[in-house]
């Protein structure tokens, strides 16, 4: 769907989940909306800054499916595009890792590999930082 198919009343995250719902099982649509309306509302009311956006149902287990239209909706709630894509990227420190991003930069494996390293850098940075809080006598649970 293109911008130019969007009622002018319409946010684009509100046409995604209306697409959603038909497209989702019920049950998994109700999983998804618990865990995107805290972070929409947040959105809504600019003060994402505070929202914890850990894509987990709490005491419940999301299906992968649920989680990655979870992240699109958010991704299409902050930028207004319909076009997010979720990439698996594998990253040799962490493992497989999912990002969201548009359309043409999923399509371009050289930005790809670019969006993969700094994954990896940022991973260097963080068990540096364990390590240096460790040895400090600090916690290490960030």
């Amino acid at each position: 769907m293109s911008e130019s198919e969007i009622p002018p009343e319409g946010r684009p995250v509100d046409v995604y989940l209306d697409l959603l719902r038909v497209r989702m099982d019920t049950e998994d649509y109700r999983l998804l909306l618990r865990v995107v309306e805290p972070v929409l509302e947040a959105i809504d009311e600019h003060r994402l800054s505070g929202v914890d956006l850990a894509l987990d149902g709490g005491d419940e287990e999301l299906p992968q499916e649920v989680r990655d239209e979870a992240a699109l909706v958010i991704a299409t709630a902050v930028t207004g595009r319909l076009d997010n894509e979720v990439v698996e990227l594998e990253v040799d420190e962490t493992g497989p890792v999912r990002v969201v991003t548009d359309a043409a930069t999923a399509a371009d494996p050289s930005r790809l590999g670019e969006i993969a390293d700094l994954i990896r850098d940022r991973h260097r940075q963080n068990e540096e930082l364990r390590g240096i809080a460790e040895a400090s006598g600090l916690p290490t649970d960030f």
